[in-house]
């Protein structure tokens, strides 16, 4: 029975969040992406932090009346992710298969997808919001339920454990505070549906991001020394502050392209149709924000205090090869949308993602 009801949990969690994204209030937002046929704005509903704060009211609800215990995800870990693995890939095949090809391989479509930005019920649920909102509630149950495994089995909290249930926390939480700034990034207006950002979003967002803390909670944790708890946190915010910072600026200038970032005017080039912002965050490398990505990953994967455990460096790792491989994309694309602009920002901007390196 346990079994069957790990399988089945994640189906139940997405269910319940689903419910909370349709019927609490939430605030309605034009996107960047405009709608293929009418050329609108299109617009979406975002209440991330109100959903995520409800799904964990409930968490710790149930956990206090007894009906399920706090470390109930992590005992049946294996079982509900084979049932978010099951539920992602028949997600992803519901969004691709009923739809006309792309033109691309039958493979290629399976995997990036063919629809762009669907949305349903009257456009009141937007796929790609709705499938971050549940990668992220469904990351943070897991943390709770993990790391409430780690104080029943030791009666206390490790420094280790604590500083990367922290880190992926503020990771969550501060996605879902900036949702309408990400509906201005790569994923929302570049990539299409499909078992990359589908089974990504339900199956590997909530399930891997954590790895470090999954590959280490039954291990001894370590006495990690003030100064470098002190110097992870540092490596964390530095990331933190190119990543936001970037996306923030970016941001700004597509909403009020006239609007000063932090003090900073904006700053472009043009051809007299286009124009590139070549300034602030944006004037030290053409994505400075993957950078912050990898070094938020790098301090969630040390964190830990457990180097010599493989599996806790495959998070910075995947981000390097997810975001290198977006670098390359989105230049081709930059290239063909903007023609001899991009050449001379290319000029002006040398940097792929790490200033003085690549």
């Amino acid at each position: 029975m346990d079994q069957l009801l790990g399988f089945l949990s994640p189906w139940i969690i997405y269910a319940l969040i689903t419910i909370l994204h349709y019927y609490l209030p939430a605030r309605s937002m034009n996107g960047y992406v405009r709608h293929s046929k009418t050329g609108e704005l299109l617009k979406y509903r975002l209440n991330g932090r109100l959903v995520l704060i409800t799904a964990v009211a409930l968490w710790f609800l149930l956990g206090y009346l007894g009906w399920v215990s706090y470390d109930w995800l992590y005992a049946i870990r294996w079982y509900s992710l084979a049932g978010a693995f099951v539920f992602g890939l028949f997600f992803s095949l519901l969004m691709v298969l009923p739809y006309p090809s792309t033109g691309r391989a039958w493979v290629a479509d399976i995997f990036f997808g063919r629809l762009e930005n669907p949305q349903s019920r009257n456009r009141r649920i937007d796929a790609k919001v709705w499938l971050y909102l549940i990668g992220a509630v469904m990351l943070e149950l897991n943390l709770l339920s993990f790391m409430a495994h780690h104080m029943l089995l030791g009666g206390t909290i490790s420094s280790g454990a604590a500083l990367c249930t922290a880190m992926l926390t503020f990771f969550v939480w501060d996605y879902l505070t900036f949702e309408k700034v990400h509906l201005f990034t790569y994923d929302f207006f570049a990539e299409r549906v499909g078992i990359k950002l589908g089974w990504g979003c339900l199956t590997f967002y909530p399930y891997f991001y954590l790895i470090a803390l999954w590959s280490t909670i039954d291990l001894q944790y370590p006495n990690i020394p003030l100064w470098l708890i002190f110097s992870y946190i540092m490596l964390f915010l530095l990331g933190w502050i190119l990543s936001r910072g970037a996306n923030m600026q970016k941001y700004y200038y597509k909403t009020e392209p006239e609007k000063s970032f932090l003090g900073m005017a904006p700053k472009t080039i043009t051809n007299g149709n286009q124009k590139l912002l070549v300034n602030g965050f944006w004037g030290v490398s053409r994505h400075i924000n993957y950078l912050g990505e990898i070094l938020m990953g790098l301090a969630i994967a040390l964190s830990v205090g457990h180097p010599e455990v493989l599996w806790v460096w495959l998070y910075p790792l995947y981000y390097i090869a997810l975001l290198v491989a977006r670098q390359i994309d989105d230049d081709k694309r930059c290239s063909l949308k903007y023609g001899n602009l991009w050449e001379n920002y290319t000029k002006k901007v040398k940097y792929r993602i790490i200033p003085y390196l690549y």
